[in-house]
């Protein structure tokens, strides 16, 4: 759910699936895609698919853009991987 800014608020899974959400289009435009899986404490765990999953690039997007993003709207993760 998002504030009339457009800024994710909820629970700390709401905000960090808000974030995820954000950033599939621009996977998806290039082949890829992403989902979390779950939240573990201060981690949230996430899936690359398509193109993202075995691409040389794929370690890059996740700490870049996809962390990038979810520690804005999450502040309280400290660490997203790739299962």
């Amino acid at each position: 759910m998002t504030t009339p800014t457009g800024w994710p608020h909820g629970d700390l899974e709401s905000r960090v699936r808000f974030a995820v959400e954000e950033v599939r289009p621009a996977l998806q435009a290039d082949g890829g895609d992403v989902r979390l899986v779950r939240v573990e404490g201060s981690t949230a765990v996430v899936e690359l698919h398509g193109a993202c999953d075995g691409c040389p690039m794929a370690h890059s997007t996740l700490a870049e853009f996809v962390a990038e993003r979810i520690c804005l709207y999450a502040p309280e993760i400290e660490k997203v991987v790739a299962e």
